[in-house]
């Protein structure tokens, strides 16, 4: 089975609008009310995906959930037509394009069982996004269908918060070999929630069959979260043997080294000290919200968003230090605004899964033709603009949901309607 690195990036959804619901994610919060563009964002985000198959790598989708979310108000007792607004912007939230968050997952290397497992999150901190997982998980079970590769989990019951991929992060020398893998968790962020909790990450783990010894819990430090951390990947990313990371990532910077350190030989650590990269910089550019990936030619690259170009600071420091030494090789820059304006980098677009591509269902994976036909759909039925004061108009809603019937249409994946 040839294992590869897949990144499924979540299709940005006609619902896209700037409601800001996230407390604790400051661009979400500082662009609250302004007018979105979900056109614009989605063929950002397609384009995005463009540029990671040119670069080599395999690259699969998920598609919009269903918005507005009738069935989560119906269990309210309401309507999107009589709902009070705040009701009415959770149940048209687009968040779920941030597959990051949709699922944690173990390749087939690192489980007891050999096959790859997927536990879809329960993102029960936040209302707008506790209503996903059961679209989310609808999907993993059609893309993941081939049972003895995969295996896929029902979310962490929800006493115990789980946001998926973006606070967890694996180690290897290949891909093919057994890996180290890193659950990051939060106990306080002064003002802000700390959003994943210990015991959903241990639940995991358990579940998906990893080796003691080789499954590490981190705690993410306050002063991240409080500085707008809200998920470790804004702070800290890891590819193969290198962890990219930021001095104030986590509470206990040394035991994460020491423990990587002596498991995995030639682990390097890449890290931007506070004096620097200030930490409130690397928040807003996302400096560590990027996808750093392997491509067939070897140089290691991390995929930045524009904002991290337009960041003196952050610049000074990749200009200075990629390429010239060190394992990170290359940087490329990629449009993502729309999706930046609401807290969600590169890195929050994409789930990464370590998988042999023929295991997974070919209407998940997407080819440049694919992508170019997609980009038709999007352009001919996705909304231009949305205000977030217009969220309950009929002809809004019907426009939404019109859009993703024709991309369900267009991919053959009416199942999900």
């Amino acid at each position: 089975m040839a294992l590869r690195e897949i990144n499924f990036d979540g299709i940005i959804g006609p619902s896209h609008n700037y409601a800001g619901l996230s407390f604790g994610n400051l661009a979400s919060t500082k662009n609250a009310g302004q007018i979105s563009q979900p056109r614009a964002a989605a063929l950002q985000g397609l384009d995005k995906m463009r540029a990671n198959l040119a670069l080599g790598l395999a690259q699969g989708i998920f598609v919009p959930l269903s918005r507005p979310n009738r069935d989560w108000l119906s269990a309210l007792g309401t309507t999107i037509e009589e709902c009070e607004p705040v009701l009415a912007a959770a149940a048209m939230s687009a968040s779920a394009m941030w597959a990051a968050n949709a699922a944690t997952v173990s390749p087939a290397p690192d489980t007891n069982d050999g096959k790859t497992h997927l536990t879809v999150a329960n993102l029960r901190t936040m209302p707008h996004r506790s209503h996903e997982w059961p679209g989310t998980l609808a999907q993993l079970r059609i893309a993941f269908g081939d049972r003895k590769h995969f295996a896929v989990h029902d979310p962490v019951p929800p006493a115990f918060g789980d946001e998926g991929a973006a606070n967890h992060m694996r180690l290897t020398s290949k891909h093919g070999e057994q890996g180290l893998e890193l659950f990051v968790y939060g106990v306080t962020g002064g003002a802000f929630p700390a959003r994943q909790h210990l015991q959903a990450s241990k639940a995991i783990a358990q579940l998906h069959g990893l080796d003691p010894d080789r499954t590490l819990f981190v705690e993410q430090s306050e002063e991240a979260i409080a500085a707008g951390a809200f998920h470790n990947d804004v702070v800290a990313v890891a590819n193969e043997n290198v962890l990219f990371a930021h001095e104030l990532a986590f509470a206990d910077r040394n035991a994460v080294l020491a423990f990587c350190e002596k498991r995995l030989p030639g682990f390097e650590l890449v890290e931007v000290p506070s004096a620097d990269v200030p930490i409130g910089d690397a928040i807003t550019s996302y400096l560590f919200n990027a996808q750093l990936v392997s491509p067939p030619d070897g140089e290691m690259t991390l995929v930045v968003p524009t904002e991290a170009r337009e960041t003196p600071t952050v610049w000074a420091w990749l200009e200075k230090h990629v390429a010239s030494n060190g394992p990170i090789r290359r940087v490329e820059v990629v449009d993502v605004r729309q999706s930046m304006a609401n807290g969600g980098g590169p890195a929050c677009l994409r789930l990464r899964v370590v998988a042999d591509p023929e295991t997974v269902d070919p209407r998940f994976m997407v080819d440049d033709g694919k992508l170019d036909r997609l980009s038709e759909v999007v352009r001919r039925n996705w909304p231009v603009e949305i205000d977030t004061a217009d969220l309950q108009k009929p002809a809004l809603i019907k426009d939404v949901e019109a859009a993703r019937k024709a991309l369900l249409e267009g991919l053959d994946l009416t199942q999900l309607a």
